[in-house]
């Protein structure tokens, strides 16, 4: 039987095939002036260590330079990302990194299999009605306790981005408020237990969002301190 694919993904694969070359060199130091989102994936990469380790994978990897980083901290990392052309420049950045082509809605990864997932700026794209299936599959493929590390725009209102460097594309980047994706996360089965919002910075137009959730046991029952 033929599945048809959701035309937000066909719209954002054309996107960042367009534009990947560019986005690499746009933010390919962008990291280094980030000190929030350093600390986060610093947290992250901490949990995974303490936990004893094990696999872990971004999610909508784009070139592969939060990977980079996750690998710098010691971690056993992987990435996946929508667009081939993205996951070319990245096996070319990283070549000791495996990185594959795939969607946050089919995750090619067993149940359980992950210490911890990292989706950095990877839901912009994906309509509301979508959203709880990804986050079904952040929580199946997450092992008992593992992180899964977030990070969006914060807003109600989608940021369409047209003619980026000058390729003929067009692609909606939909900003998040942090209580609907945290609904989200708990209703999935994850516990959130840290929230970080900072106000834009230097030419970002939002506020900008990290959340921390750890995988529950049972979707709808979080575990730990303060479950049910």
């Amino acid at each position: 039987m033929t599945t048809t694919e959701p035309e937000f993904l066909a719209a954002a694969r054309t996107f960042y095939d367009a534009v990947a070359a560019d986005y690499a060199d746009r933010f390919r130091d962008a990291l280094a002036a980030s000190p929030w989102e350093r600390a986060m994936l610093g947290v992250f990469a901490e949990l995974v260590t303490t936990a004893g380790g094990g696999r872990v994978a971004e999610l909508g990897c784009g070139p592969g330079r939060i990977t980079g980083h996750l690998a710098a901290l010691g971690l056993d990392v992987s990435g996946l990302d929508l667009s081939p052309r993205m996951v070319d420049l990245a096996r070319t950045a990283h070549p000791e990194i495996p990185f594959q082509v795939g969607s946050l809605l089919d995750l090619p990864y067993a149940d359980g299999e992950l210490a911890g997932v990292v989706a950095w700026y990877s839901i912009i794209h994906t309509p509301a009605e979508h959203l709880p299936r990804a986050f079904a599959e952040f929580h199946r493929v997450l092992a008992p306790g593992a992180p899964l590390l977030l990070a969006f725009q914060v807003g109600d209102a989608a940021l369409r981005i047209e003619d980026p460097w000058g390729h003929p594309v067009t692609l909606d980047f939909r900003r998040r408020q942090p209580a609907h994706i945290e609904t989200l996360a708990t209703d999935a089965g994850l516990r959130v237990t840290t929230r970080l919002v900072r106000e834009p910075e230097a030419d970002e137009k939002s506020p900008q969002a990290y959340l921390l959730a750890l995988r529950a046991d049972q979707p709808g029952r979080p575990e730990g301190p303060g479950g049910p």
